[in-house]
């Protein structure tokens, strides 16, 4: 969805405002904004249709400052526009480009028609970040909610005891196949009913530590490769599947660490800006919208406690 600004016109516009009569234009931009700066960061957006931009710079933040959440996996910070925070809105005679934001020397045929900053006010970011396994399985259904709050992160479930909970895990039941490659099936309209139970014991081979039910656990059938991944150990080729899936291969290779995990992390950066005072600006808050950046995607290791 997209937002909107309203700016007053008060010179020639298509037609002359005269006897004080006053033009509303509609300004057109999109709901995500993006990002650049080393020492200092600056928000931007652009219409190229109308060939104006938004931006908000902030002398005293960087984007590790904002990316630096807290416990509750939560930044915040309002910070007051004036000098060194500037919430500035532009036109120009042609499209403008990242580059007029980006550059240390900024271009030298800007053609900037109207420039306003406004020396009041203040902005208020957010930054939410959300881990995820992305092992096929919504998060909400990685956990079997003992406490009944429907919350994944309070009390959450760890099926297989190593220490990193079932929603970022990428091996839900510690046996060393990822939950990915063993057949989740998961649809929106029917859920989970379709995951893979090889051994048809009810429960589902991503949550069973003996896919084929001979009584070896999946992790300890690697008869080949003793490499922490059961998939490409495969004693019989005319069985056509590896070892931990066949119930007449039961040969015991006992694990001893388990595979480490990618957990993905995702920011979201939000910013709003508040009490906004420009000449030709009547809208004083603005939702400023979500920022899009590469450096808002990231993973990290997750090391699981063999037991």
């Amino acid at each position: 969805m997209r937002k909107f600004l309203y700016i007053l016109c008060f010179g020639l516009l298509l037609t002359t405002c005269d006897d004080g009569d006053i033009f509303e234009v509609t300004l057109d931009f999109e709901d995500t904004f993006e990002q650049c700066g080393n020492s200092s960061l600056v928000f931007y957006k652009i219409n190229e249709s109308t060939s104006e931009t938004l931006s908000i710079q902030l002398t005293t933040l960087t984007l590790e400052d904002i990316l630096e959440v807290d416990d509750d996996n939560l930044y915040e910070n309002t910070l007051s526009l004036a000098s060194s925070n500037a919430f500035n809105y532009r036109s120009y005679g042609r499209i403008p480009t990242s580059n007029f934001f980006c550059n240390d020397i900024p271009p030298s045929d800007l053609q900037i028609e109207k420039d306003e900053v406004s020396i009041s006010g203040e902005v208020y970011i957010k930054t939410i970040l959300v881990e995820d396994d992305n092992d096929g399985i919504p998060t909400e259904l990685e956990d079997e909610n003992l406490d009944g709050d429907n919350d994944p992160d309070t009390n959450p479930t760890d099926t297989d005891g190593d220490g990193i909970y079932d929603y970022l895990d990428a091996d839900d039941d510690g046996d060393n196949v990822l939950t990915t490659s063993e057949g989740v099936n998961y649809t929106e309209e029917d859920g989970l009913i379709n995951a893979l139970d090889t051994d048809g014991d009810g429960i589902p081979n991503y949550l069973d530590k003996d896919d084929d039910g001979d009584g070896v656990d999946t992790r300890d059938e690697e008869n080949i490769n003793v490499n922490q991944n059961p998939t490409d150990d495969v004693t019989d080729p005319d069985f056509g599947e590896a070892d931990y899936l066949n119930d007449q291969v039961f040969t015991t290779v006992v694990a001893t660490a388990f595979r480490t995990h990618t957990i993905r992390m995702i920011y979201t950066v939000t910013a709003l800006v508040s009490e906004i005072s420009l000449p030709s600006i009547t809208q004083q808050t603005l939702d400023f919208g979500v920022l899009v950046d590469p450096g808002t995607l990231d993973s990290r290791v997750g090391t699981p406690i063999f037991n």
